[in-house]
């Protein structure tokens, strides 16, 4: 929310569309067809981390792509596995099992035409969370996202720090952590379309 504001002060001429504006659950399915019903130059997925049991901390913001190791697999299926929420989900996801490796073979058999600027956004939103926001970047990552993979645009999912980790949580929970996030995502943000519209 925070981050839209900024947008809608600071950019009027950029159409804002939230998947939604309460605590309520949204289908994976629903927020890409949103996105792509709305022909949205951009999507953004800003959600918080948790790994209960580790000491895990930092930043990641994921382009969709093939998890290249077992810790962007176990993301990506505690990710999808919310799918198992929704009604009739088998038919709903065409069969997509998010716990089954074999599953996220149809990932690899569309090569994304967005992830070259999928990756320049997102590189831009973890150079900010990492030099201007001071915290700890755990770089840009790939996996097999559902939601990345079926919007039809340059999309990522923004990991803002672990709510399993006391000291993010605390931060993650103030007005200034958020407006400190908020902030360095409109930065990234507001760098990418000007240097999008200059290619263009």
């Amino acid at each position: 929310m925070k981050f839209g504001a900024y947008i809608e002060k600071n950019m009027p001429g950029v159409k804002v569309i939230y998947t939604r504006k309460d605590d309520r659950y949204m289908t994976l399915e629903d927020r890409a067809e949103m996105a792509n019903k709305n022909k949205a130059d951009l999507f953004i997925c800003i959600h918080a981390n948790s790994l209960p049991g580790a000491p895990a901390y930092g930043t990641e913001t994921f382009v969709m792509g093939l998890h290249k190791d077992k810790g962007n697999f176990e993301v990506a299926k505690r990710e999808n596995s919310v799918i198992l929420m929704d009604e009739n989900y088998k038919e709903r996801y065409e069969g997509f099992d998010p716990s089954s490796p074999e599953s996220y073979i149809l990932f690899t058999l569309s090569q994304s035409a967005y992830q070259e600027s999928s990756l320049r956004f997102a590189q831009k939103i973890e150079e900010q969370f990492k030099g201007k926001v001071g915290r700890y970047s755990r770089g840009v990552k790939q996996a097999g996202f559902w939601v990345l993979w079926r919007t039809a645009m340059p999309s990522v999912l923004i990991e803002t720090g672990f709510l399993s980790n006391a000291k993010e949580e605390n931060f993650l929970a103030s007005d200034q952590g958020q407006d400190l996030v908020a902030a360095g995502i409109f930065r990234a943000f507001k760098e990418y379309k000007t240097e999008m519209e200059s290619i263009n």
